[in-house]
């Protein structure tokens, strides 16, 4: 498979922290049809970023754009772990022991009763290379589509 194929789009919305601003973003993804498939909210007093991972993020993010959203695409990795103590310990190690930071991560339970952690990290290809020599699954859209 090749590398690009195991990289994620995320969308990150830079949004007021206000009552009704999530609604008003989830409004407009269910109009534009688009599935959140995880997310997560970073407050930072009158602002928030929210990041997520959607079934379709070219849509996605021109919904946003379009109706006045300040919007971006990331790269961000999606780990497949299975959902018991000590899953993202290893995880963590194994990018650490060769140098790959984390910048950020969110993780939530699959259907499967496996987690899904999405990590941001500040070598993404290199990330791609230690995560595959230690046999740990990464997700494509694909699958992400169907979780």
């Amino acid at each position: 498979m090749d590398t690009e194929d195991n990289i994620l789009k995320q969308i990150s919305i830079f949004a007021e922290n206000k009552p009704g601003r999530l609604a008003d973003i989830a409004d407009k993804l269910k109009n534009a049809d688009v599935n959140i498939r995880a997310f997560n909210i970073a407050e930072a007093g009158e602002f928030g970023i929210i990041r997520m991972v959607v079934d379709n993020p070219d849509k996605a993010y021109e919904s946003l754009h379009n109706t006045g959203f300040t919007v971006s695409e990331t790269n961000v990795l999606g780990i497949e772990m299975e959902d018991v103590p000590g899953s993202l310990s290893n995880i963590a190690n194994s990018l650490g022991k060769r140098g790959i930071n984390i910048d950020y991560s969110y993780a939530f339970v699959t259907k499967t009763e496996k987690a899904l952690l999405i990590v941001r990290v500040d070598d993404i290809k290199g990330a791609i290379s230690v995560l595959d020599d230690a046999s740990f699954k990464l997700v494509d859209m694909e699958e992400i589509k169907h979780l």
